[in-house]
C-alpha cells in the first residue's frame, strides 16, 4: 500500500484558512479586506456598540507622568526647554482624559448589558491624545475603542483601550472605515499629518455628502486657529464661507461636550439609581407602657 504522507504534508492539503502562504498572495487581498472589515464589525455588535465619539489628536504628546519625569531628569538648557514643552503639552493629554471621561459618562456608553451603547469613545488606539481619551473612558468605568494600525515602526497598543475592543489593521483605508461609520461626532485635538489627514478626510465627506453631517470640534484654539488659516481659504475661494459651519473651535472639555450636544449629538446618560425605600421609623413606647396593670 503506497504511503501518503507526502500528500498530508503538502501545502495543497492545508485548509484555506490554515494557509498563511495563500491567505497572503496579493490576488486574496479583496477577501483579507473584507475579513478587516467583518472581524471589528461583528466585535463591536457583540459589545452593542450602536455610535461612537471618535478622538483625534497627536501620538506625541506626553501624560503628565511621563512629562514629570522629562522635567526630573532635565539638565542641560536644551532639556529643560523640552521638559517646558512637555509641561505644557500634558494640558492637553489632560484635557482629552478629562473629555472622554464626559463623553462616557453622558453620552450612553455604560448602558446595561445588552442594551445599545452610543457614543462610545474610539481612537487610533495608539499613545499621546488617543491614550488619554481611552483612559478617561476607562476611569469612568465605560468601554472604549482603539483602532490600531500597523507601521513600519511598531504602534503598540496603550493598555487603556477595552482588551476586547482592541483591534489591529494592515489597510489604513478599512481602519479609517470603521473610525468614520459609527461616529456620531468627532473631536479633534492638536496633531500631526495623521490627525490633519483623518479630520479633513471625514471634513470633506460631510462637505461632498459622502457622509451624513455630525457635529465636530477642534480643542484647543491657540493651535487650531494658528494651524490653519481657514479664513484665507474662504478669502481665496478654496471653500465657501458657509463650509466653516462644520465645526466648531473651543478650549475646554466642557465647551467641546456642550458644542457637540448644541450641534445635534443625542446624549443618552444612564437613567438615574433607584432611590432606596425610607427607613421605618420606630415609635418609642412611653416609659412604663410594658408594665402590666394590676389587676383591679
Amino acid at each position: 500500500m503506497p504511503d501518503n504522507g507526502a500528500q498530508k504534508r503538502s501545502r495543497s492539503f492545508l485548509l484555506a484558512v490554515e494557509d498563511q502562504e495563500f491567505l497572503l498572495r496579493d490576488e486574496m487581498r479583496p477577501f483579507r479586506f473584507g475579513m478587516e472589515y467583518a472581524k471589528a464589525e461583528y466585535a463591536l455588535r457583540d459589545w452593542g456598540v450602536r455610535s461612537t465619539v471618535v478622538v483625534f489628536g497627536s501620538a506625541r504628546i506626553p501624560s503628565p507622568e511621563q512629562a514629570a519625569a522629562v522635567a526630573a531628569s532635565a539638565k542641560t538648557p536644551a532639556e529643560k526647554r523640552a521638559a517646558k514643552r512637555a509641561t505644557e503639552q500634558a494640558r492637553q493629554y489632560e484635557d482629552a482624559r478629562a473629555f472622554a471621561r464626559i463623553v462616557s459618562l453622558r453620552g450612553g456608553a455604560m448602558a446595561a448589558s445588552g442594551a445599545p451603547r452610543d457614543n462610545v469613545i474610539a481612537t487610533g488606539g495608539g499613545p499621546g491624545i488617543m491614550e488619554a481619551a481611552n483612559r478617561g473612558a476607562a476611569e469612568a468605568g465605560a468601554p472604549s475603542i482603539g483602532f490600531n494600525i500597523t507601521l513600519p515602526h511598531e504602534q503598540h497598543p496603550n493598555a487603556w483601550s477595552t482588551p476586547a475592543l482592541t483591534f489591529r489593521f494592515h489597510y489604513f483605508a478599512m481602519r479609517k472605515m470603521h473610525l468614520a461609520m459609527r461616529a456620531n461626532a468627532l473631536a479633534v485635538f492638536p496633531g500631526g499629518f495623521g490627525t490633519f489627514d483623518e479630520l479633513f478626510e471625514l471634513l470633506t465627506l460631510v462637505q461632498t455628502g459622502k457622509a451624513s453631517p455630525r457635529p465636530i470640534v477642534l480643542v484647543g484654539r491657540a493651535f487650531w486657529e494658528q494651524a490653519v488659516n481657514l479664513p484665507l481659504m474662504v478669502e481665496h475661494g478654496m471653500i465657501d464661507e458657509r463650509d466653516l459651519a462644520l465645526f466648531e473651535i473651543v478650549d475646554t472639555p466642557e465647551e467641546a461636550w456642550a458644542s457637540l450636544v448644541r450641534r445635534g449629538l443625542e446624549a443618552t446618560p444612564l437613567p438615574p439609581a433607584p432611590t432606596p425605600p425610607p427607613a421605618r421609623v420606630r415609635r418609642r413606647r412611653k416609659a412604663g407602657a410594658e408594665q402590666m396593670k394590676a389587676p383591679g
